[in-house]
């Protein structure tokens, strides 16, 4: 009795041992990160063997590549230009470069300057002097706006009084009157901007930026790339939005093996479908996607494998 008891304690440790615990960090609740996230955890934890993987709450792109950084077991969600500069170690990773590695392309992430009528806001330059949310501190957003602000010949701290909320505040404070525009990088459509278009007695404004993207890539190199929000995505618009977009990668720390990082992305690629079923974003999710210098960050070999499994060649 005591063999067999002996016996079943060996294999509950052995099972522990294999037993892998992952987070995904993702962004607030009222983007697009952290429903993806939570569908994607709920595929790894289903589909690979020995994963248990869970999505957090962050506060976005930039909280994401630090917590990377700290070497415990992570994936994130970012945007590109934020990865690149973790990847260098500078702007808000200045002196604390984090050893990233991509893992996939995901979608394309969608820059939104939203303001409502009332406002009289109508186009970039009219920003000034006004009450602006340019996105919660440690996101992707913040980054990406200042860039915006910056080619738009703003000066973010002495032509606007700037506010840092994430999109589900901004939404909140736009409604109250509390701020008169925000900035928000998101996929399409965005929940929180969803429930701010189809508010009583509100109609949306979304402001064209899309012939800033040149100024902005001049200093930052190729990142940004003029697009259009079409006008069916929100209710209220009038016209498509010409606006700039940044690639979404899905990212890991150097670190990680590369059995782990090729089941990873072989659960995501295998079960596509029951990720579009939460957010339809995952339509992106495309193996073509993935070629050539479709990230401007280094590819995690176990990623590179599983392309090439594919087809794909990266690089």
């Amino acid at each position: 009795m005591k063999f067999i008891v002996r016996i079943i304690a060996l294999c509950v440790v052995a099972l522990g041992a294999n037993a892998q615990n992952i987070s995904i960090a993702t962004g607030g609740t009222g983007g697009v990160y952290y429903p993806l996230g939570g569908g994607m955890a709920a595929v790894l934890s289903k589909y690979v063997s020995g994963m248990q993987a869970t999505a957090e709450v962050t506060g976005g792109s930039v909280a994401n590549l630090q917590l990377i950084g700290t070497g415990k077991p992570y994936l994130a969600m970012t945007m590109a230009d934020a990865g690149l500069d973790a990847l260098k170690g500078q702007d808000k990773f200045t002196g604390k470069p984090v050893p990233v590695r991509t893992l996939m392309v995901m979608y394309p992430n969608r820059m939104h300057v939203v303001t409502i009528e009332g406002t009289g806001i109508t186009k970039m330059s009219e920003l000034k002097g006004k009450r602006v949310s340019t996105g919660s501190g440690g996101s992707a957003t913040e980054v990406m706006a200042f860039r915006v602000i910056e080619a738009a010949g703003l000066d973010k701290d002495k032509d606007m009084k700037r506010e840092r909320l994430g999109v589900a505040e901004s939404v909140n404070a736009l409604k109250d009157r509390k701020i008169d525009a925000f900035f928000w990088v998101g996929g399409l459509p965005t929940a929180a901007v969803t429930d701010l278009a189809n508010s009583i007695g509100v109609t949306i404004r979304m402001i064209d930026h899309a012939n800033l993207v040149a100024a902005m890539n001049k200093k930052y190199g190729n990142l940004y790339v003029q697009d259009r929000i079409p006008k069916e995505t929100y209710k209220g618009m009038k016209t498509d939005n010409a606006q700039a977009t940044v690639m979404n990668l899905l990212v890991a720390h150097e670190s990680m093996d590369d059995k782990t990082a090729y089941n990873i992305i072989k659960a995501v690629f295998d079960h596509r479908d029951e990720l579009i079923r939460v957010h339809k974003e995952a339509e992106n999710f495309k193996l073509e996607n993935q070629k050539g210098a479709a990230s401007p960050l280094p590819w995690h070999p176990g990623a590179v494998k599983y392309y090439a499994e594919k087809g794909v060649k990266i690089n």
